[in-house]
């Protein structure tokens, strides 16, 4: 029999003893330690002697770190498919995608139906398990919009709501001797798992053949197919035999004693490894990565080279005819359909990504964190992505200092939450599902942006990958001209890896909510404007307005951030803001950062289609003039959300030329949403005199005139030149690209 190239791995197969009670889970703990891939349990829900399986994976999973888990194998007459699949989704999102799903049809069947499974015949069985795998990955399929109808007359589901989907790609391993069952691995299985003590001499070639048959005639490639044994304590050349000549790939060592497992760790498992890498260079046989059926092959796009995805990002690639495809074709309000996602967990990984998206200038790239970001442009159609979003660290470094890590796949909900408990805070934006990386890169307009300044006063040091592959930190005293062009010009320089900012003392805050009178829209946003300039420092607001409706009254929505958890204090400082219009209605109510950002945050998936039209503009005061054209527009139907966002005050302190950024003496940053249809962009153009200057992270139009409306001309030069030091190729051009060179618009 072949080998079938797959990469060696090693796991554990501990019994689920319940007494003494941590055992499992210190034999666990051990294997993470010597360095085993995989831990697995028997399923036995009627045994009183043994742990529930499924809580004892729970338990594992929170007390490792690494290791990669498994029943070996699920009872599934007594684990009902459609709960067991998002059982299993929940545990592979709480351990970072650790978790793999061996199932088996069943087995002694006085026990099951004595604990209320039902008793079915072998036939039955097989039957009952398909429809299962049916169910399972129909809740896994979290992007297929609608309700799920699966399964048949064993298990099914009528119109059941889809997901969670998994952290990654569960496969599902399914336990199997006879040979109609084996046929069923062949069609829909993701790998075989039988154990060695019940097969019989030729069973497992056997069982090889039936299954690359059964694979075959289903229009799939064998290699799709991973071969698991559960094992003894076998010496080197048996288990080198079984590899390369039977194929099997994860060999599961079945022992409770340590020392047996301490002994395969260190005497036997790295000469097997050793004996089949050898072996194999000596045939010529490269080991495969993963491998994708005729279908999937079949929605690969042009331009891209699938073969040379490096092999440290191989098994996390994602492609247009793989499961969890549908994460990738929306963003926040754009829609996608990239050819190709590259998910590096590694900032080595991300140095891969890099170097592989430089031999594909031809097609575009998009940089992914949490996909909030209005663009879109971190999904694209046709092109790569690199999702960074398991780079999600948040640690804190130094309490009294506030310094803290973050991951460019953090999300600021995340980071909030883990910083609150410490009277910390980051002003960083207003919508906890933003993620660090394209908001840290960008600017950062927060709840605290006239206290505190933006997100990107507060950054430290960052770390890039890039456009050669290279790592540098950048800093004020490292590479400090590629520092000052990440803190608002990023995303042309590379991908930021890790961050390390400063974090503001903050404690309970005033959150208000006003509804304003907007009957006389031009008086009340210079109305608005005055107040916001001559408040305290530690009010920062939004007003936010809509399209004029026909009979019905004008209002406008204000939400405030007062730093204080003083009532009195809140309520005086508000006083000017609050008076600026008749209040419709107000609320006012103390609440800590995260629980703010958690408000305007929801999790789940992200539908956004088509192409946003988004503006974006930053003001010095809120003139008559402006507020005239404002009223104008919304008075036109031109905008359905328009927003005055506060800045100055501590924005303004910093040094216009300290950061890419450049206009600090702006004091209000406005957006804007339209429709073609609508006339936005010609109503809009009206109001481009009375701005200085714009934000990017709100700005749907792109090429050489928006850069130069994004910058400051001084600016703009400085960045050719540090976009000539390091990425003089252009790498990274899909995100407000600015150009090495000197164009028309400089």
């Amino acid at each position: 029999m072949p080998d079938y190239g797959h990469p060696l791995r090693f796991g554990t197969f501990i019994t689920p003893v319940n007494a003494p009670a941590d055992q499992p889970v210190r034999l666990a703990q051990l294997s993470e330690e010597l360095g085993y891939d995989l831990v697995t349990f028997q399923d036995h829900p009627y045994q009183p002697a043994f742990h529930d399986t499924w809580t004892l994976l729970t338990w594992v999973a929170a007390r490792t770190e690494r290791i990669q888990l498994a029943g070996n194998v699920l009872n599934l007459p007594l684990r009902q498919p459609a709960v067991l699949a998002r059982s299993a989704a929940s545990l592979d999102l709480l351990s970072g995608g650790r978790v793999n799903l061996g199932i088996g049809a069943g087995g002694f069947w006085d026990a099951i139906e004595a604990m209320g499974g039902d008793r079915l015949t072998p036939g039955q069985a097989v039957d009952a398990l398909e429809q299962a795998v049916e169910v399972i990955r129909g809740i896994w399929d979290a992007d297929t919009r609608g309700p799920l109808r699966a399964g048949g007359e064993h298990h099914h589901v009528t119109g059941a709501k889809r997901g969670p989907a998994p952290a990654h790609e569960i496969p599902i391993w399914i336990g199997a001797l006879k040979p109609r069952m084996l046929r069923l691995i062949g069609r829909a299985g993701d790998g075989w798992l039988p154990s060695m003590s019940y097969l019989q001499p030729g069973d497992l070639q056997r069982g090889m053949t039936t299954i690359d048959e059964a694979a075959q005639a289903a229009g799939r490639d064998p290699r799709e197919i991973t071969r698991l044994l559960n094992i003894g304590a076998l010496g080197v050349d048996e288990i080198v035999r079984l590899a390369l000549e039977d194929g099997v790939s994860v060999f599961i060592v079945a022992a409770d004693d340590p020392r047996t497992l301490e002994h395969m760790a260190r005497d036997v498992i790295p000469a097997v490894r050793q004996q089949v890498e050898a072996e194999r260079a000596a045939r010529g046989t490269a080991a495969v990565g993963r491998i994708r059926n005729q279908v999937a092959l079949a929605r690969r796009m042009p331009g891209i080279a699938y073969d040379d995805v490096p092999a440290s990002l191989v098994e996390t690639a994602v492609e247009p005819g793989d499961r969890g495809y549908g994460r990738y074709t929306s963003s926040y309000l754009r829609g996608g359909a990239p050819g190709l996602v590259l998910r590096p967990q590694t900032v080595e990984q991300v140095q891969d990504a890099v170097v592989f998206a430089g031999a594909h200038r031809d097609v575009p790239l998009g940089l992914l964190s949490a996909g909030h970001g209005i663009s879109g442009r971190s999904v694209n159609h046709g092109g790569l992505v690199v999702d960074v979003s398991a780079l999600n660290e948040v640690t804190l470094l130094d309490e009294d200092s506030g310094l803290v890590r973050l991951g460019p796949g953090a999300r600021w909900i995340d980071v909030a939450r883990t910083l609150a408990p410490h009277g910390l805070a980051i002003s960083s934006g207003d919508y906890g599902g933003v993620g660090v990386g394209g908001l840290a890169t960008a600017g950062g307009i927060g709840w605290f942006a006239r206290e505190h300044g933006l997100t990107i006063d507060h950054v430290r040091c960052v770390d890039v990958a890039l456009a050669d592959g290279s790592l540098v930190r950048a800093s004020a005293t490292e590479h400090p001209d590629l520092f000052w062009g990440m803190r608002g010009a990023g995303a042309n320089f590379g991908v930021a890896v890790s961050f390390e900012i400063e974090a503001s003392r903050v404690g309970q805050v005033g959150f208000a909510q006003l509804v304003l009178d907007a009957s006389d829209l031009p008086d009340l946003l210079v109305r608005w404007g005055s107040a916001i300039e001559s408040a305290h420092r530690s009010v920062t607001g939004t007003l936010i307005l809509g399209a004029a409706r026909a009979g019905a009254p004008r209002y406008a929505q204000a939400m405030l951030v007062v730093d204080s958890d003083d009532p009195d204090t809140i309520v005086e400082r508000l006083g000017g803001v609050a008076q600026v219009a008749p209040l419709l209605d107000q609320s006012v109510v103390l609440a800590r950062y995260d629980e703010i950002m958690g408000a305007f945050h929801q999790e789940g998936p992200q539908r956004g289609q088509g192409e946003p039209l988004s503006h974006s503009g930053l003001a010095r005061y809120l003139t008559p003039e402006l507020a005239e054209q404002t009223a104008a527009l919304l008075d036109a139907g031109a905008s359905y959300f328009f927003q005055i966002r506060a800045v100055g005050g501590a924005v303004a302190d910093v040094a216009s030329d300290a950061t890419a950024y450049g206009w600090r003496d702006a004091g209000f940053s406005v957006a804007a949403f339209g429709t073609t249809a609508s006339g936005f962009d010609t109503w809009w153009r009206r109001l481009e005199p009375h701005f200085e200057g714009m934000y990017l992270s709100f700005e749907s139009a792109e090429g050489p005139d928006v850069v130069a409306r994004a910058f400051p001309p001084a600016h703009l030069a400085r960045l050719r030149e540090v976009k000539r030091r390091y990425d003089p190729s252009g790498l990274f051009r899909d995100n407000f690209f600015i150009s090495p060179g000197v164009d028309a618009a400089a």
